[in-house]
């Protein structure tokens, strides 16, 4: 038998291989996520029909005789590099851009995969909704009061409690940053205490209490007679509420007793700076750093103590920085501006959406305007990812070859950054694929040649006697 018959018949099943490997790159070609895959041919074995003979005196070398028997696949690659990423809008859905794989679990069994066509199921978990598995990462969790996700864990499902309650926070501290005229008149000296005249400058801003209902905090500033740098505070919350608070102000410990004085004074500097405070009982603040009041209000449906009293609810009050101008009261010769810029309280909320940043991270937004840490996306790199072994649904698993999963947050190892309602194409060039066809038919038209020819010389053969 003539062994290009058998040559030839390897380049058919191998060619074939190959035009296997292309039509599914083809049909792939808008599969979200998808990694195209190449075909790579080396040759088979060879008869050696004389060996190689080295030079002597009197003769050179001679070089060997060898026949080819064919050729075989020598490896079918997947091609890992980045495909187009095309906006979709769905805040659920993820593309990566750089390497790394996003992590799934089926129970125990773990997976990985590209494609980031996720969304929430019933529970509110994270899934791959077109098979269920759950995406992995670390869920947020409170540490002494603050919310902290730790990366060190192991992974897990990804909660996002849409629908779920924000517990209202009562206000434990509002920031002032406004300007004070210093050309605003002064009270008269016949004024009785914490008179209101014109000119005086009123703010009034939003706070909390446990409940989470909302209450007016009002401070109203006046300059003092005789005194160039000294304003008057009168604070009161919900000034115009049926039943009196019992505001009370104060510096130190038990100056905001009910029935203790609502007022204190405030001393600039010759600069037009924040100098101090005084309260009414002569207690004078410290004479660097941050200047807090003290106040404390009746909350008004509250539970009476064992003494009879409502409960009294205490927060302080920030007139910023002695000596500096950013984010502190000031006293310049413009007019009265601004008021308190910020309070740290809120009601209850309702988380209504959330969104996933480009670490991964999900932040809920709440119906109370807050945003709180969620949890975030784990992705795992690794060594060889050519290596790892496809199992269908866009997903991947470990061989032996591929090595560990690294797993941590994007940007470590490096790892590429996600891309929140985006979701990564097929890498699939079509052009290229055509091509490739093109060559992968005319090899295997050649190779059914080369069986036909060899079957002609053999029928010549077979017909040498008649």
């Amino acid at each position: 038998m003539m062994r290009s018959l058998y040559s030839g018949v390897a380049g058919l099943q191998n060619h074939q291989v190959r035009m296997d490997v292309l039509g599914n790159n083809i049909s792939n070609v808008n599969t979200t996520g998808f990694k195209k895959g190449r075909v790579n041919f080396q040759d088979l074995l060879y008869q050696q029909m004389s060996g190689a003979a080295r030079p002597t005196e009197e003769v050179g070398g001679v070089n060997p005789k060898e026949v080819g028997l064919g050729m075989m696949i020598a490896s079918i690659d997947t091609i890992h590099t980045q495909g187009s990423l095309q906006t979709t809008g769905v805040g659920t859905d993820l593309a990566i851009q750089g390497q790394g794989f996003f992590v799934l679990k089926n129970g125990e069994k773990t997976f990985f995969t590209r494609a980031g066509a996720f969304g929430l199921d019933r529970d509110g978990t994270l899934v791959n909704p077109a098979n269920g598995l759950r995406v992995q990462g670390w869920m947020a969790r409170d540490v002494g009061g603050t919310t902290r996700i730790d990366t060190a864990r192991d992974v897990e499902d990804l909660i996002i409690p849409v629908g779920s309650k924000d517990p209202a926070k009562a206000t434990t501290s509002v920031n002032f940053a406004c300007n004070l005229d210093k050309r605003t008149p002064e009270i008269p000296e016949n004024a009785g205490p914490g008179a209101i005249l014109e000119g005086t400058w009123s703010t009034d801003f939003k706070i909390y209490d446990n409940f989470g209902q909302e209450h007016t905090l009002r401070v109203d500033f006046s300059r003092l007679p005789g005194q160039n740098n000294q304003w008057q505070a009168r604070v009161t919350v919900d000034p115009e509420g049926a039943t009196p608070t019992n505001t009370a102000v104060g510096l130190g410990e038990g100056a905001t007793a009910a029935g203790g004085p609502n007022i204190f004074t405030v001393n600039f500097s010759n600069l037009g700076t924040l100098a101090g405070v005084v309260d009414a009982n002569g207690n004078q603040s410290p004479t660097e750093g941050d200047v807090n009041v003290r106040v404390a209000f009746d909350v008004q449906g509250s539970t009476p103590g064992a003494d009879g009293n409502l409960i009294r609810q205490e927060f302080n009050i920030n007139l910023g920085k002695i000596g500096s101008v950013v984010n502190t009261i000031t006293q310049f010769a413009e007019k009265s501006s601004t008021k308190a810029f910020m309070q740290d309280g809120y009601p209850m909320g309702y988380l209504e959406n959330f969104k996933i940043d480009q670490s991964g991270v999900i932040t809920g937004v709440y119906s109370n305007g807050t945003n709180r840490l969620i949890g975030q996306v784990a992705m795992a790199s690794f060594t060889n990812p050519g290596g790892l072994e496809k199992t269908g649904e866009n997903t991947y698993v470990v061989s032996n070859n591929s090595g560990l999963a690294n797993i941590s947050p994007s940007g470590i190892a490096g790892k590429g950054k996600l891309i929140a309602g985006a979701l990564e194409m097929s890498n699939v060039d079509l052009a290229e694929q055509f091509t490739d066809m093109i060559v992968t038919q005319r090899g295997f038209q050649a190779n059914s040649k080369t069986i036909q020819t060899s079957d002609q010389m053999l029928q010549e053969l077979l017909t040498l006697k008649r």
